[in-house]
């Protein structure tokens, strides 16, 4: 048996490998990835058993098989339980640092109601009695798990987008996305963003700069005019910086600076924040714009709760394909019960 498992674990690995290699900006990375996790933890198990005696006598063998399936298991296992204590902890954090604000409780609020989701809708579902109470407890829980498995799916596209095993991509040109600036200097935020981009400049010496940013309320400049002093400042040459000042919007970005490229197939890297380059990467697919994507640190507890705002902003992106297939399953759980 462990023969087939193992036939599944490989194909579930060239799988994940062809999506990665061909075009990682999808939710597909993600989905593949955690099923091939699932295989892996499938021929473990069936190593496990089916040579049971002969690990016996071999501790070390038996024991590194068992950490790993234990590791695989409970990555896939444990995630509502660690995405629940994460967020919670990390949005205490955000309030005692950022203060008390809407945007601010984004993130203890969703590992509240996950937490109320996990505890404490099961049990009003079973005190249903009636076919409507089922029903409507059915169809919530559908959206609620429907929801929370594109968030995992999410995550693990991002944090696999944000991973690069060399710098050096042979790079045409590298747009740095503009962020608010005050008065006319950069914020810690932004200046994280342009020093990500002067650092892959190093890497790829052929490539040119394109900050890219507009002129918002409250900013004296362009964000790219500031952005541009603040590289030049850290040593960049002027020559090697292109400014595109237009831009208000992360879709508007991208447009704007591939308009500036003069290349019919350049090779393209788009840098940002980490936490903010997934979205990032599938507004570029959907322009037509062949990218990859490179992540500025920033504070981690502000990051996971930037992180839920970016979710909800592909939600917004999606919404349509998403809303379509949730009621295609309630209308099939709706006729299920009235038949």
């Amino acid at each position: 048996m462990w023969q087939f498992a193992f036939l599944l674990f490989f194909v579930s690995v060239c799988i994940f490998a062809a999506i990665m290699l061909h075009d990682s900006r999808t939710l597909r990375s993600g989905a593949s990835f955690l099923f091939m996790m699932m295989c892996l933890a499938v021929l473990l198990f069936f190593i496990l058993s089916e040579y049971a005696e002969w690990l016996a006598v071999h501790d070390l063998v038996i024991g590194i098989l068992i950490i790993m399936l234990i590791m695989t298991v409970g990555c896939i296992m444990a995630f509502p339980a660690v995405l629940i204590l994460v967020f919670f902890v990390e949005g205490i954090r955000v309030i005692r640092h950022e203060g008390i604000k809407p945007a601010n409780l984004l993130s203890m609020l969703f590992s509240l109601l996950l937490c109320i989701y996990l505890a404490v809708w099961p049990a009003i579902g079973n005190l249903g009695k009636n076919r409507l109470g089922t029903a409507l407890y059915k169809m919530i829980s559908f959206s609620a798990v429907y929801v929370l498995s594109l968030l995992a799916m999410y995550s693990l596209s991002a944090v696999l987008n944000l991973f690069h095993l060399k710098k050096k991509r042979n790079a045409d040109y590298i747009v740095v996305l503009g962020a608010g600036i005050i008065g006319d200097k950069v914020t810690p935020l932004l200046a994280a963003r342009i020093e990500k981009g002067i650092e892959l400049l190093r890497y790829n010496p052929n490539a040119v700069l394109i900050m890219s940013g507009g002129q918002g309320s409250g900013e004296d400049i362009p964000e790219s005019k500031a952005m541009a002093a603040y590289a030049a400042s850290q040593g960049v040459d002027t020559e090697k910086i292109i400014m595109e000042q237009k831009s208000v919007s992360t879709q508007e970005n991208l447009r704007f600076s591939r308009e500036l490229m003069n290349k019919q197939k350049p090779q393209i890297i788009i840098v940002t924040t980490a936490y903010h380059v997934f979205r990032a990467l599938i507004l570029a697919k959907q322009q037509g714009i062949r990218c990859v994507g490179f992540g500025a640190k920033t504070k981690w507890y502000f990051t996971l709760n930037a992180f839920i705002r970016e979710f909800i902003g592909y939600l917004c992106l999606s919404w349509k394909k998403h809303t379509f297939v949730i009621i295609i399953v309630i209308g099939i759980v709706l006729l299920v019960n009235i038949v």
